[in-house]
């Protein structure tokens, strides 16, 4: 073997070693930069996600603070007496508590305090029942269900 044919054999192995590590290379890009794609478009979608439920909520917050304030208004008016709750109910007559007039007690039938206090509360708790099942349902409507891009 002569020197230019040793020389020529290794610039050759040189010439093929560069040519697998730019084909290994270029092809490590092209897979990375599909990853990267990938991210940033799962990234964009998750932003709009997550748009959709701070509306959601929003929305819920905002329909759940009117009805308190309406519950606590109409609270306010019972309690100064410019409005009544109304009861339906009937009073069964006691033939042993008879007065002697004959008359019954002049006093209304109504809610005491406690019970006045109590159906206010419940009020607001199914008003917040509601609003958040609502807003779950709407969750999983918009969000869950929603279509991916």
């Amino acid at each position: 073997m002569n020197w230019k044919t040793l020389i020529c054999g290794v610039l050759l192995a040189a010439v093929v070693a560069l040519f697998h590590t730019t084909v290994y290379y270029r092809d490590l890009y092209a897979s990375t930069s599909g990853l990267a794609e990938t991210r940033q478009k799962t990234v964009v979608d998750m932003q709009a996600r997550q748009r959709v439920v701070a509306d959601i909520d929003a929305k819920y917050t905002r329909e759940l603070t009117d009805a308190k304030a309406t519950i606590d208004q109409l609270e306010r008016s019972v309690i100064a007496g410019n409005q009544r709750l109304r009861v339906n109910a009937s009073c069964k007559s006691v033939s042993s508590r008879t007065t002697a007039s004959g008359l019954d007690d002049a006093s209304r039938a109504g809610l005491t305090d406690t019970a006045q206090r109590d159906y206010f509360t419940l009020r607001k708790r199914i008003e917040k029942a509601r609003s958040q099942i609502a807003g779950l349902q709407d969750y999983i409507r918009n969000v869950c269900f929603a279509p991916k891009e």
